[in-house]
């Protein structure tokens, strides 16, 4: 293992807001092309760097080289064992992980691809494994993913799904002073958020993981002028749904839910809509490694790009240095016991033999 902090120092000192992580890139393909044991190919801003040493298994470890926009905090500072500055928790400490892994692991007992990707933080359409997905999905193909967003070296398994209705109450517009002669869109809006705020929400248990969905307003817009009563009011609501239902279905529930606040007139429309992922930790090399480690396992509440690894039909959970409650924070800061921490766990994951992991493709 090499100086952990230290190299995600170095990381950080390369700027690489969303959108701008050419020199992080280069940086990451020249290290990696001179590593003998591994295969590399650059699409764009990505580098996919694998083993291929035929082994029965093969596991997918990715993360973000993008982080977000600069809070003064883009040069790296260490006092003692702890580093602070932009991307030390998302997620830079996790590519410091997997670069460390990559260029010191030469024989591993399972094949590795490792995914070093730009555009997470932005829109889906930059989204740089989504766009590995859509043009060279056999880069991505392995038994179990893993993905290095921060979860303080435990286990967040699989995400929840998440989707935004654009919703739109009309009503009749009239002057302030006569109101009876109209009819207040904004105040239709009470019935519709009370009917939100009662609802008591699920939390179903998957594959022995307990989720929490939500359904929150996130957005709300409305009125003409301060003496006109409003025809149309706007909320935008965002629903949090487990993993144990379709996105079809989740959607098809909360119009349901929301469904006695609306009249004819009124529009609703889905704006944004992403699968969950199941937590898949009945996969052998997952059960063995949380069994070895005494790994925590929780829910992830929020959603990551493990989706799209499991709409790729591969189990995938998340896994990195870090406290998720400082990502994107200005105080963002990683410490050297949760860089190593980690480090040993996903070491563990690729040179801990098992019963398939002994085997090639084809024995």
């Amino acid at each position: 293992m090499n100086d952990l902090l230290a190299r995600t120092a170095e990381l950080i000192d390369i700027p690489s807001v969303s959108r701008d992580e050419r020199a992080i890139t280069d940086r990451i393909e020249v290290e990696l092309r001179s590593i003998p044991w591994l295969t590399l190919d650059r699409l764009g801003d990505n580098v996919i760097a694998r083993t291929t040493l035929g082994r029965f298994d093969r596991v997918v470890i990715a993360g973000h080289t993008d982080t977000v926009p600069v809070n003064d905090n883009d040069r790296a500072r260490v006092d003692g064992d702890t580093l602070w500055g932009l991307g030390a928790s998302d997620m830079k400490s996790g590519i410091a992980v997997m670069l460390d892994l990559a260029t010191t692991i030469d024989v591993p007992a399972v094949d590795v691809t490792y995914v070093f990707y730009a555009g997470e933080e932005i829109a889906s359409e930059y989204n740089g494994l989504g766009h590995i997905a859509r043009d060279r999905p056999d880069l991505l193909q392995g038994d179990l993913a893993v993905l290095g967003e921060p979860t303080d070296g435990e286990i967040e398994a699989g995400c929840q799904g998440t989707m935004r209705l654009d919703i739109t109450l009309t009503g009749v517009r009239a002057h302030s002073a006569r109101p009876w002669i109209g009819r207040n869109a904004i105040h239709r809006l009470g019935r519709l958020l009370a009917i939100i705020e009662a609802w008591e929400g699920r939390q179903p248990v998957v594959d022995g993981c307990e989720f929490r969905e939500a359904v929150q307003a996130v957005m709300v817009e409305g009125g003409v002028a301060g003496n006109v009563v409003p025809d149309r009011a706007r909320v935008v609501v965002n629903h949090r749904f487990a993993p144990d239902r379709r996105a079809a279905d989740a959607e098809a529930w909360l119009r349901d839910l929301i469904a006695p606040a609306l009249d004819d007139g009124d529009a609703v429309e889905l704006v944004d809509l992403a699968e969950g992922a199941r937590p898949g930790l009945d996969h052998p090399l997952l059960a063995g490694l949380i069994a070895r480690n005494h790994l925590p396992v929780r829910a992830k509440l929020g959603w990551t790009d493990v989706a799209r690894f499991a709409a790729l039909g591969m189990p995938a959970v998340n896994l990195g240095p870090g406290d998720p409650l400082l990502a994107h924070a200005p105080d963002e800061r990683v410490t050297r016991r949760q860089l190593e921490r980690t480090w040993t766990i996903l070491r563990d994951l690729l040179v801990s033999p098992n019963d398939n992991r002994d085997r090639t493709r084809g024995s």
